[in-house]
Parts: C-alpha cells; structure tokens; sequence
C-alpha cells in the first residue's frame, strides 16, 4: 500500500514562509535539488491545497522558458507535468496538467488512492497537512530544516489539538546546511 508523506521545507524556528508568503531563504542547490528529484521520480503522485498549487502551476509547466533555471529545476518541472496531482480545493473546478480536483479530504477516498497501485504520495501545504493530520492521514514526514531563523511568518505546524508520535528514519545533511529530517508515525 502506497504512503502519504508530507514534505516541506521549514527554517529552523518551524516556519515554513515568511511574511507575505516569502520563499526566498529556501537554500535549494544542485546538491539538494538533484536529491529531490531522485526522490520525486519514485513518487506515484503529488497532493497539494490549492495555494501550493497554484504556486507550481506558475513556474513548473513554463520552466523550460526560463534560462536562469538550472538543470535539475528543468528536470523536476518534467517530473512536475508528468506526474499525477490531486488539488484539494473547495473553489477549483478543473485544473490541467494531469491534475484531479477533489473538494474534501474523505478519509475513505484517501485509503482508496494510498490502495492504488504505484509510489508513495507527497503531500504539500499547510493547511492541507493540518487537515491530513487531524485525521491521521499522514504516514511519513521529511521535514528540509534550512539554516536560518526568520521569527515570524507561518509556521509548519499550526494544528495545537493533534499529538502525532513518530519514529526517526533517517537524517542526511546537505553542503548547504540544510537537514533532511524523515520520520514514520508511529501508529502503536
């Protein structure tokens, strides 16, 4: 049976943007960038809410446009097309790129699509993962810690009413210092 796993990007005080949605500190080299996209290419699916989708589907389905984007950026923007997406969203209808609309998070839909032959899936957006977690949806986290402290801005992690118990996995540290943290949920 295939897993969901939330995967984000945090500083190093839990926010995963700063104010005004500011992305910019995120380190991504080649080194971290590559090791995405080795990790996307065993993925069966993306799930995003719709504000990180929209933030995709303006920069990945135009990539190729883009001379300032490296190498592997134009390879994840192929894995990005290519790959089947879910958008959770109560106000999308339709979306394109190989992308289903859902408007609810169904718990039994979601154990339909996790019995689904393929990869794991990865999960995206805050809200989105508080509404996962609330229902014990999330089977895996890989939390990207980048070397940086903002102070403000929105954290990760923002559900105060769900205590999720987890097992450490595996750690791996880039050369830029950002840290791979994986943990499983620990379902005993």
């Amino acid at each position: 049976m295939r897993k969901i796993m939330l995967m984000s990007s945090v500083s190093l005080d839990g926010f995963f943007e700063g104010p005004d949605r500011d992305i910019s500190w995120h380190l991504v080299n080649e080194e971290l960038s590559r090791y995405l996209n080795e990790e996307f290419r065993t993925m069966g699916a993306f799930m995003f809410g719709r504000v990180t989708y929209e933030l995709m589907a303006g920069v990945w389905p135009t990539a190729d446009r883009h001379p300032d984007l490296s190498a592997s950026q134009i390879e994840f923007a192929g894995i990005w097309l290519d790959m089947p997406k879910f958008l959770f969203s109560r106000t999308v209808t339709e979306a394109g790129w190989n992308t289903t609309v859902i408007h609810d998070v169904v718990p039994e839909q979601i154990a339909e699509l996790k019995a689904q032959p393929g990869g794991d899936i990865v999960l995206s957006g805050a809200n989105l993962a508080a509404t996962f977690m609330r229902q014990g949806l999330i089977d895996e986290f890989q939390i990207f810690v980048h070397p940086v402290v903002l102070g403000q801005g929105r954290r990760l992690f923002e559900v105060a009413d769900v205590r999720v118990n987890l097992n450490l996995e595996g750690t791996r540290t880039f050369s830029n210092g950002v840290v791979s943290l994986r943990y499983s949920v620990d379902r005993a």
